[in-house]
């Protein structure tokens, strides 16, 4: 079976029914990964989990078929996770469907692969096999996900707020779903007892959604703090977040950082402005400080500048998705130093 994320949602109970070998693969790894725990979420009895780096089983391919045909601790039912990168988990696939024997459902999520890898070749032509490559997400998919995410929870969402939960999350879907649980949670809806959710309630978990997601690496990037920037981008790998949707917050912020520079024009003052569209409440009060920060570093020309070097560095991850998360470190590493250069 193949599938993409347009066709996976409708796919995926039957896929989770009839398949035991699940390879997520694309540049969307936020995306890849939701996918997997949808899996997981809807197969008849998933039991334990286990899970496994790649790497590991690129030492050892027949590991993975004998833990995915040996029973749990207390003879209960399990699930293998595997996290690779590329092909990593090729030989390991091969042993397990050489094998005899039943075994447990092994789900692969496969950085830096495609749909036409060798892995995603092996796979793509058997029955009890499914492929699913993801694409970087847009606006308008994240946001329909998330409306179907809250529907799940029981939350009823209009479109506005989806897109905002949608956008705060830098169309990075788990964390999304993050948001949506969190709303849930604050709201007390459930599938058996749904609500409604407004604007209200999503400022009122706003200063929780904003530690979970891109704006701490983003401000200090911007900002030029070298102090900060180090750990940031340890938080980034450690959470596996999506690069491309990472480099979209920065792409957010300098076009946000754009319309405020025509508003102050060569001579404005930058914090009456701010206040004054705080008042208007096109700015969210929590970003003043850095907005006012950064604008004293990004004006005219070097606001081109960086308008253009974000641009070329999205061109340059989606077409070298193996080294998305390198490359996108080095060109903020550039735009960092770029910063810092303006706060001597």
């Amino acid at each position: 079976m193949k599938a993409t994320q347009r066709d996976f949602a409708a796919n995926a109970q039957r896929a989770a029914r009839h398949c035991s070998v699940f390879f997520f693969c694309g540049p969307d790894e936020a995306g890849a990964s939701a996918a997997a725990g949808k899996i997981a979420e809807l197969l008849p009895d998933p039991g334990e989990r286990v899970e496994i780096a790649g790497a590991e089983l690129r030492k050892d391919p027949v590991r993975l078929g004998d833990e995915a045909r040996s029973s749990s601790l207390f003879g209960e039912a399990r699930h293998i996770l595997v996290r690779a990168s590329g092909d990593e988990a090729h030989a390991a696939l091969e042993n397990l469907l050489d094998g005899e024997g039943d075994a447990c459902p092994v789900l692969v999520v496969a950085t830096s692969a495609t749909d036409k890898s060798r892995t995603a070749k092996l796979l793509a032509k058997r029955d009890d096999a499914l492929v699913a490559m993801f694409w970087p997400p847009d606006l308008a998919s994240v946001t329909a996900s998330v409306r179907n995410m809250a529907d799940a929870a029981g939350l009823r969402l209009n479109g506005d707020i989806a897109e905002r939960i949608a956008r705060a999350a830098g169309l990075d879907v788990r964390l999304a779903r993050s948001e949506v649980d969190k709303l849930a949670l604050y709201l007390g809806a459930s599938p058996e007892s749904p609500c409604g959710a407004d604007a209200a309630a999503l400022e009122a978990i706003g200063a929780k959604t904003e530690e979970d997601g891109f704006m701490p690496l983003v401000n200090a990037v911007l900002a030029g703090d070298a102090r900060k920037i180090p750990g940031e981008l340890r938080r980034m790998r450690e959470m596996s977040l999506n690069p491309v949707g990472l480099l979209l917050a920065f792409e957010r912020r300098a076009a946000q950082l754009a319309q405020l520079a025509a508003k102050l024009g060569p001579r404005g003052n930058i914090r009456q402005t701010l206040d004054q569209e705080k008042r208007a409440r096109r700015v969210f009060w929590k970003d003043v400080r850095d907005l006012e920060l950064q604008l004293r570093h990004w004006r005219g020309a070097e606001l081109d500048r960086l308008a253009a070097r974000l641009v070329a560095l999205h061109r340059a991850l989606l077409s070298n998705s193996q080294s998305a998360e390198l490359l996108l470190s080095q060109g903020l590493a550039e735009i960092a130093r770029r910063a810092a250069h303006h706060r001597r």
